[in-house]
């Protein structure tokens, strides 16, 4: 029986901050992973962090277990 892979979307301040969370939520290490950057970080004024954060996809790469 074929596996689906699972993946995520997370929304946070940088991209290391959304990666990290992804793989929490998803139990496995980053070589298990693929990435797959769907927004980028868009400042407010001044340089401000938090105008529009970043978005990713973490789709755990096929024959990797979740556990």
């Amino acid at each position: 029986m074929r596996k689906v892979n699972q993946s995520v979307e997370i929304q946070a301040g940088t991209t290391k901050e959304a990666i990290d969370a992804a793989l929490k939520h998803l139990g496995v290490k980053k070589e298990q992973v693929s990435v797959s950057v769907l927004s980028e970080e868009q400042r407010g004024l001044f340089g401000m962090r938090g105008a529009k954060p970043v978005k990713v996809r973490v789709t755990i790469k096929e024959g990797n277990g979740g556990q």
